[in-house]
């Protein structure tokens, strides 16, 4: 009896002995929390790291026109054709298998329809197709980038990647300091036909990298320029001018932006003016209020006109008209002013 449960010991013994040694690799082979096991338990990857999940167009890459493919019959070393182009059309010829379609197939795809083709000439015919440049897929860069165009998309690429290929984006002298001319809140990329929801303002302005999603073939990737929503300070500002729309304006922002009035501004009566000159909607703004405390600050919208003036009892229509030429007077000299040449030195 003793003998027996010695036995036992031992055998327990070892294999415990056992269990120990394999365990580092069965750890090493145990999948992530979560993970769905595959039918019947086998198979588990190695690798604890999830798959990157790919695109629908990565996952079945298919070829086009301007696409560049390598051939080979892997028994006929003489066979080889580098740097074959699939023409306009979309069809390419290797041999004696000519004029075959190949947009829309992916590699294998072409590869069964080369080799159903040269069967006629060759026994079990394997033809070999190397890419070697991908020039069919194509996005879109437009607005406030410095090289605007059409780009091969010939890598995975993401949206940080396409400004960065395209120079950047726009930027110019204000106020003595360079900014970008783009307006983040405006821009947007379009995917077939519908607007995708990536917020520009959180991806370059507070990191947010989840917004820097994959391009894909035929996107529209547009920067709006941020001229488009200027606004002009006029009137009785140290600096009277135009503007470019900061996030979230006002008029007390814009004024003190414009240097802050004059010794002679009537502040208890500053003029908003939208919209369009000849039908306006104005707005009489009280910023002696507003700086005392006694009234919010009033919101801004693009394009807006802010005419501060010197006398109280002027009445809206005479201000609208005065507001009016100040404007057209200020962006034609600073129009003139920045597309004159420097003719002296």
């Amino acid at each position: 009896m003793n003998s027996n449960c010695y036995r036992r010991w031992i055998a327990c013994l070892s294999f415990l002995a056992l269990g120990a040694c394999c365990l580092p690799a069965a750890e090493s082979a145990s999948p992530p929390a979560g993970a769905v096991l595959p039918a019947g338990g086998t198979n588990v990857p190695l690798s604890v790291t999830a798959p990157i999940q790919r695109a629908d167009w990565q996952q079945r890459l298919t070829l086009g026109p301007g696409d560049v493919l390598d051939f080979l019959l892997f028994e006929f070393p003489d066979t080889a054709r580098t740097k074959v182009a699939i023409g306009p059309d979309g069809r390419v010829s290797f041999l004696q298998a000519r004029e075959i379609l190949a947009t829309g197939l992916t590699i294998d795809e072409l590869r069964a329809k080369m080799d159903e083709a040269l069967a006629k000439y060759y026994q079990n015919p394997r033809t070999i197709i190397t890419p070697v440049a991908f020039h069919s897929k194509k996005y879109f860069m437009l607005g406030a980038v410095a090289n605007k165009g059409v780009y091969s998309l010939d890598r995975p690429l993401k949206i940080i990647e396409a400004i960065a290929r395209a120079g950047g984006l726009e930027t110019g002298l204000y106020a003595a300091r360079t900014v970008e001319l783009a307006d983040l809140q405006r821009s947007f990329v379009v995917r077939n036909g519908q607007r995708v929801p990536v917020d520009f303002e959180r991806l370059f302005q507070r990191g947010d990298l989840s917004q820097n999603i994959t391009v894909q073939p035929d996107d529209y990737l547009y920067f709006a320029l941020a001229s488009a929503n200027e606004i002009y300070v006029l009137g009785e500002v140290m600096m009277p001018g135009v503007q470019v729309f900061a996030a979230k304006p006002s008029a007390i922002s814009a004024i003190a932006f414009g240097g802050g009035y004059t010794k002679r501004a009537f502040k208890s009566r500053v003029l908003v003016v939208r919209g369009s000159l000849d039908h306006p909607e104005t707005f009489v703004v009280d910023t002696a209020a507003i700086l005392a405390g006694k009234a919010p600050d009033f919101k801004l919208q693009p394009r807006d006109i802010i005419y501060v003036g010197r006398n109280p009892w002027v009445v809206a229509a005479e201000v609208v008209d005065m507001a009016a030429k100040a404007f057209v007077q200020s962006f034609t000299v600073e129009a003139t002013t920045l597309n004159m040449p420097a003719f002296i030195e």
